[in-house]
């Protein structure tokens, strides 16, 4: 049975992914925001492994998480989790910067430390879910893009660092999704919002799960999807 710990599993395509791999009947270490958000998911995933941290406070998570304890052998690390603060570089200050790049970079930098020995253990795969933004930064979204970019950059120096040790590392760059955080997208910038102009987050979670079942001579580097 393969072990995978998902950030983000309470909606959007972290949810998708979760029912996608539970479904395969595969062992889940979930990662909830706080007690509720936990319950909620073990009533989703019975069974599964939950903990709870907030990715706002990425300096928190070694002494909260290994206090309720890690996994010791970890088939993937699924960073899907992401928060977006929309506004133009003259609009917004320091606060929304700050937890954009804390939940979207910071954190997923140090899960990974803290997960690498199991990691390793299974010669794992790291997954960063990114974002269109994370190629081309459009107007009004430069926080977000900002982090995204960044991402792109921590997943590159990861995959050649780990390679050594077997650890495999996948970005993938979706464009517009079906999510909760797309439709509140929509509504804030007072654009029109067409689901079926998106992508589904079940399309989302089968390029990932076949990013993990790719066979152990090759790794896909870079997905970048698109609608339609």
């Amino acid at each position: 049975m393969s072990v995978h710990f998902i950030t983000g599993a309470n909606s959007g395509i972290g949810a998708a992914v979760a029912r996608l791999l539970a479904a395969r009947g595969e062992d889940l270490w979930l990662l909830a925001r706080d007690p509720g958000r936990a319950a909620a998911l073990r009533a989703a995933f019975p069974g599964s492994h939950t903990l709870v941290a907030d990715l706002a406070v990425p300096g928190d998570l070694a002494a909260v998480l290994e206090l309720q304890g890690l996994p010791q052998r970890l088939d993937s690390l699924l960073h899907v989790a992401g928060v977006l603060e929309p506004g133009a570089v003259g609009q917004l200050g320091t606060g929304p910067w700050q937890e954009i790049c804390a939940v979207n970079l910071l954190a997923p930098a140090e899960l990974t430390r803290l997960l690498l020995p199991a990691l390793r253990a299974r010669r794992g795969h790291v997954v960063f879910l990114n974002s269109g933004a994370g190629l081309h930064a459009p107007p009004g979204l430069a926080a977000y893009a900002a982090s995204k970019f960044a991402l792109k950059a921590l997943a590159e120096s990861l995959r050649a660092e780990e390679y050594p040790h077997g650890v495999r590392v996948t970005s993938v760059y979706p464009g517009e999704v079906d999510t909760p955080m797309q439709a509140e997208l929509h509504a804030r910038l007072g654009i029109a919002y067409d689901p079926a102009t998106c992508l589904t987050v079940d399309s989302v979670a089968e390029v990932v799960a076949g990013a993990l079942d790719l066979s152990r001579d090759g790794t896909v580097s870079d997905l970048m999807l698109r609608p339609g």
